[in-house]
């Protein structure tokens, strides 16, 4: 069955924004809440004595939200594997915009008292829940529209949602802390940026609106080869790949949930605090700059994965970031600013070379019908362990060692296991190695002999 592209095929624009748009805005979300973590909402929902664990506790609430990802991921699996990928995206990223304006408009503890962040707390799983089915879709809208041999380009539509939200997030915090003083962000300034996420919320509905079904979808609907019950059938046929792909992600994720999130809260506490006491609009800078890189090094290493394939690249990628983990700590602690804003931007590289050709490696994965479910579960399930709770170790691991060198080889030990992982997947899409290979046929049933299954 050859997957060509027809002439219903939307322009390349409208698939970058339509995909695109639901990962920039969860980025986006994931930034601002994370960003508001480490520098505001221990003043603003999670009012303690100790600012450090002000932190975990905002910490806390961002795990949650993610620990309800593989929920979500089982739901819209269901959902995207039976009534198509461009409904069930609507559907999710209408949820997942609400929560967000939602939390923008809720009042702090000095207002709500301790409802204040329960309220809090189940925006956060609203949001954590709809987002589960979020990627996966984005992921396939991209990639089943594809041409063959650019099946790796398109998945890079996806990936690059990740630094464009969290970039423009962190953008619109470094505006804050030039046009506001703390104190007047801490008083309301910090809901400006999520109510300015609508412009994403806008974009991202238009588009997926105006867009078509990807044909694997409505080939399955024509020759009634739907699957009745996706989740059990990818869980029968295809369990180890998704512990695989679930392993995969978990490192990749407690790396960059380590970069977002905890090396901000640690950087920018005071020193008397646990912190390092750096200038927060200096780290926020250096947070953005890390973002470009991100983006450019996730476009290179899809196009890269077009011609050589996938997994090569993304084992290049996850070497490297298994190195950087001793001298990213290292930086940041003993080399003052300059050392910290490098260590910072030098990790976003080289974890874009990792993440550019994931969506990609995966949608190969499985087979068309129970493709939503598998690489909703997959990819969800690693994040929550590895994403999810990784500021939350990383904090508790400086407060009970006092040395960030705990925190080197806790990222040193999960980014292997990714690497492991990768290396026992199957090589599922080779680029033109193979010549321009179709989606459909590079993803039969898989084979219950060995690993590859």
């Amino acid at each position: 069955m050859t997957e060509s592209v027809t002439p219903r095929t939307p322009r390349l624009r409208t698939i970058a924004l339509a995909s695109g748009a639901g990962t920039s805005l969860e980025f986006y979300d994931f930034s601002l809440y994370a960003t508001a973590t480490a520098l505001v909402f221990n003043q603003v929902f999670f009012i303690v004595k100790d600012p450090w664990f002000g932190d975990f506790l905002g910490f806390v609430t961002l795990a949650v939200g993610y620990f309800m990802a593989p929920l979500g991921a089982i739901f819209f699996g269901h959902l995207g594997d039976r009534l198509g990928r461009r409904r069930t995206l609507v559907l999710t990223f209408s949820i997942m915009g609400v929560a967000t304006l939602l939390m923008g408009l809720l009042p702090g503890y000095r207002v709500l008292g301790v409802t204040a962040p329960v309220l809090l707390l189940i925006l956060r799983l609203v949001h954590g829940f709809s987002r589960g089915g979020e990627v996966g879709g984005a992921a396939l809208l991209a990639i089943e529209h594809a041409p063959a041999h650019k099946k790796g380009l398109y998945g890079s539509f996806v990936a690059l949602g990740s630094p464009i939200g969290a970039g423009l997030a962190t953008l619109a915090f470094m505006l804050l802390l030039q046009f506001f003083t703390l104190p007047q962000i801490v008083a309301g300034a910090w809901r400006i940026p999520f109510f300015a996420g609508a412009i994403i919320i806008f974009i991202g509905m238009y588009t997926r609106l105006h867009v078509t079904e990807t044909p694997a979808f409505e080939r399955m609907q024509k020759s009634h080869t739907l699957e009745r019950r996706p989740l059990l059938a990818v869980l029968r046929e295809s369990w180890r790949r998704v512990l695989l792909a679930a392993g995969v992600n978990l490192g990749f994720n407690a790396f960059m949930f380590i970069l977002f999130t905890f090396l901000l809260a640690y950087g920018t506490q005071p020193v008397s605090a646990g912190g390092l006491g750096f200038a927060r609009q200096s780290l926020v800078v250096a947070t953005l700059v890390g973002c470009v890189a991100h983006a450019l090094t996730i476009l290179i290493s899809s196009l890269l994965s077009d011609r050589i394939g996938a997994k090569p690249v993304m084992l290049v990628g996850g070497i490297l970031m298994v190195l950087w983990t001793f001298p990213l700590m290292l930086l940041f602690t003993y080399g003052g600013l300059f050392g910290a804003q490098s260590g910072l931007v030098i990790g976003f590289a080289l974890a874009g070379v990792f993440f550019g050709p994931l969506f990609t490696l995966f949608a190969h994965l499985f087979t068309p019908s129970q493709r939503y479910s598998g690489i909703g579960i997959g990819y969800q399930v690693g994040a929550a362990l590895g994403g999810g709770i990784s500021p939350l170790i990383a904090n508790r691991l400086i407060a009970a060692t006092h040395s960030a060198l705990s925190v080197s080889i806790y990222l040193a030990i999960v980014m292997a296991l990714s690497v492991i992982c990768l290396a026992l997947l199957p090589d599922a899409y080779r680029g033109r190695r193979a010549g321009a290979e179709d989606l459909d046929a590079s993803a039969e049933v898989p084979t219950r002999v060995g690993i590859a299954n």
